[in-house]
């Protein structure tokens, strides 16, 4: 059941597809420039626009920086991801939660512009989020950034590429990460727990976009019995040695399930978890920011994170 004060925007909603991607990227923004908002404190922090150098030899990575004007000594990073099925989003429509990141936490946010699928299929995107967090390690004295307080941020599709870069990371002999924060995370290209297999016309994502969104990531042709894990975080075998972890799921969407089940495996790998499945909610439903359940759902993330980077 939806909650009241989310049903209306349900109706509101436009129909997504995500066949043909250029034409999805432009109703997705077109979508959000209908609930965007103004917000308050935005004047507190320094934007900056940079190109940063690719992972072992890809193209340079657009990235967004903001940093609190106002700082005493170093203060935490944290990279963030985007949402939109690997297909669609930018540093653009994520500007926003990029910016009330940063204005609630006093850290330095990064927010990656990393290639979209299908025109750049995996392990593109990963490379490009990896590269990005290995800039804000490599230039934290620039940045003013606490290397020991370093995290990685992503919702949905960025959720499970904020996943995949902590293993990335830790695999590789990467830059230590002290917390992940997956919001209603993509992680699991099997497509076979029971929500994606009950909502198949669910608001914002339903299990065809999911179908939709995999093929295009994988790439056509792709053996679905070699799927990395780097692609699918579901699939690693091996989830310990990862950093704290906060996963959020939504009640009617199709990748509740795979989150919880992520939360719980790394829970018994020995990973510490905070797992908070938010009733009444559908995927990607916190962009109706009056109503009260997202107001809670922003607040806590909020409070999550300044608790794991210690802020006061």
């Amino acid at each position: 059941m939806i909650d009241p004060e989310l049903a209306p925007f349900v109706e509101w909603l436009p129909p997504f597809d995500l066949s043909d991607p250029v034409a999805a990227r432009a109703g997705f923004e077109a979508m959000l420039e209908g609930v965007s908002v103004e917000l308050p404190g935005i004047e507190s922090l320094e934007i900056t626009d940079r190109t940063i150098g690719g992972w072992e030899g890809d193209p340079g990575v657009a990235v967004r920086i903001y940093a609190p004007k106002a700082r005493a000594g170093l203060v935490p990073g944290i990279v963030t991801i985007h949402g939109g099925g690997f297909i669609i989003g930018s540093i653009a429509t994520e500007h926003m939660g990029s910016a009330m990141m940063a204005i609630d936490t006093g850290a330095v946010v990064v927010s990656v512009e990393y290639r979209l699928a299908p025109e750049h299929p995996f392990p593109a995107a990963l490379h490009d989020c990896y590269a990005a967090l290995a800039f804000v390690a490599e230039h934290a004295t620039e940045l003013g950034v606490d290397t020991e307080r370093l995290a990685i941020a992503g919702v949905s599709a960025g959720g499970g590429l904020a996943a995949a870069t902590a293993l990335f990371a830790r695999d590789h002999g990467g830059p230590g990460l002290c917390f992940q924060m997956l919001h209603i995370p993509e992680l699991d290209d099997r497509l076979e727990t029971p929500s994606m297999r009950a909502f198949t016309d669910s608001p914002m994502w339903n299990r065809p976009l999911a179908v939709q969104s995999w093929r295009a990531y994988l790439g056509e042709g792709s053996d679905p019995d070699d799927v990395s894990p780097y692609a699918a975080p579901a699939r690693a075998a091996d989830l310990s040695g990862l950093p704290p972890t906060y996963i959020s799921t939504a009640e009617a969407d199709p990748l509740r399930d795979e989150g919880i089940i992520y939360g719980l495996r790394l829970l018994q790998a020995g990973v510490s978890v905070e797992l908070h499945q938010f009733p009444g909610t559908f995927h990607g439903s916190t962009l109706v920011m009056t109503a009260a359940i997202s107001k809670r759902a922003q607040a806590e993330s909020s409070l999550v994170l300044r608790r794991a980077l210690g802020i006061d």
